[in-house]
């Protein structure tokens, strides 16, 4: 009995990061399909039919992102909704492409040569649907993987009912067909239903844009109420749900409409997309919470670093080249040359001028540890020690409380000097 029970333990614990890794394997081999439907197409002489190309690459490594962060989490907490809410995502995305392509081939390059396209071609839009549907639930769930309150329960049940109400308008329908399908596929199989099928389309859709809406809400409520660790988690999270939602929802309402020239859109989409399971993955696992505002001043002072170096790099090989002609190789060495020579000193500049007007805190706690260092090689007063000690702690990491206790000396009995007191510190954030 014990035996069985040990066993039983140990498959409950494994099963849960087995199937999150085996869906993760799933994943992969969708990806590796979609190439190889691209080369079925072009041998049957449609390349326009072609999924992968730069707009489509973007979407492709967030779905391997959603897929993989999502593996990792739902192994390591498989109660946590939010890792398996990654992989549908990430499956999602990456069954988007393998229907698209098989629905393609069987469709319109080699028309009957696969079985069931047009049904998959009719079918196709419901994936990436699923895929806006996942994002609002991840960002409703994040990072605890509950509610915020019982009072968002009617929302998630509606939120949930929104992929069945789409996937039921496309059977009757379908009501909604993309390019390149809309020449060979009725827009509606039923005029009476015509209407009911538009209006089920419409609410599905306003579910899901919804959706992505009151996810940032909940993230807003989740904010204001959150103390500690919740609100470094949900500062990540915030900002890249600040990237991610406006190009997607926009994306979205783009391929519902029908709209052209959305291929900045997607690009965008796609490359902010890829930044929300990263933000959430590293949320929940609680890896590296405090860097976020290092990372801002950062990313600020190396785009900042890099428009005026391109600048100078621009002006002096301009410069050089009026002096020594177009083609000589001589302006742009120069060029190089001086832009290598004022990386340092600019990078040093930028980052200071952006921790000061942008991570003042973090600015004025190192100014401020780095004064007591100084004053500590030069003072052995010990009380005026110990106030300095107190107040660097409060100006650096403002605690709600902090205490210093000191044991004091003693004079062991073989030796004629004291040992040395010893510190101990406690402080409440």
């Amino acid at each position: 009995m014990a035996v069985t029970a040990a066993g039983r333990s140990a498959w409950a614990r494994w099963w849960p990061a087995g199937l999150a890794w085996a869906l993760w394997v799933l994943a992969l081999l969708g990806v590796a399909t979609i190439p190889w439907f691209d080369h079925l197409l072009r041998q049957a002489g449609r390349s326009e039919l072609t999924q992968l190309h730069a707009i489509t690459l973007p979407s492709v490594v967030a779905a391997l992102i959603a897929v993989t962060v999502g593996a990792v989490l739902a192994g390591r907490r498989p109660r946590h909704p939010v890792g398996w809410l990654l992989l549908v995502l990430g499956l999602a995305v990456t069954a988007s492409g393998v229907v698209d392509g098989y629905a393609r081939y069987g469709l319109l390059a080699r028309p009957g040569a696969l079985p069931a396209a047009r049904w998959l071609a009719v079918f196709s839009p419901a994936t990436l649907y699923l895929g806006f549907v996942c994002v609002g639930l991840v960002l409703l769930l994040t990072p605890s993987g509950s509610l915020p309150s019982p009072r968002w329960r009617w929302w998630a049940r509606l939120a949930v009912a929104g992929p069945v109400v789409f996937l039921l308008a496309l059977a009757v329908g379908p009501g909604l067909v993309i390019a390149p399908y809309d020449p060979v596929i009725d827009q509606v199989t039923s005029r009476a239903l015509a209407g009911a099928v538009a209006v089920a389309i419409a609410v599905s859709v306003a579910i899901a844009v919804g959706g992505l809406v009151v996810g940032v809400w909940s993230l807003v409520v989740r904010y204001r109420r959150a103390r500690g660790m919740e609100r470094e988690q949900l500062r990540w999270v915030a900002f890249a749900a600040a990237l991610t939602v406006p190009p997607a929802a926009i994306l979205l309402i783009g391929v519902v409409v029908g709209t052209t020239g959305a291929v900045l859109v997607v690009l965008a989409a796609g490359v902010c997309m890829a930044l929300l399971p990263l933000a959430i993955g590293a949320a929940i696992l609680r890896y590296r919470l405090y860097d976020l505002d290092r990372i801002i001043s950062r990313t600020l002072a190396y785009g900042l670093l890099t428009i005026l170096l391109g600048g100078a790099y621009a002006v002096v090989a301009l410069g050089l080249g009026q002096l020594l002609g177009q083609d000589s190789s001589l302006a742009v060495a120069g060029a190089t040359l001086a832009v290598a020579a004022l990386f340092q000193p600019a990078r040093r500049r930028i980052q200071a001028l952006v921790d000061r007007r942008f991570n003042r805190r973090r600015h004025d706690a190192a100014r401020t540890i780095a004064a007591f260092s100084s004053r500590l090689r030069q003072q052995v007063d010990l009380d005026t020690l110990t106030a300095e000690l107190l107040a660097v702690l409060d100006q650096t990491m403002q605690p709600t409380s902090v205490s210093l206790w000191l044991r004091p000396s003693v004079a062991p009995p073989s030796a004629r000097q004291p040992t040395p007191a010893s510190w101990t510190l406690r402080t409440t954030l």
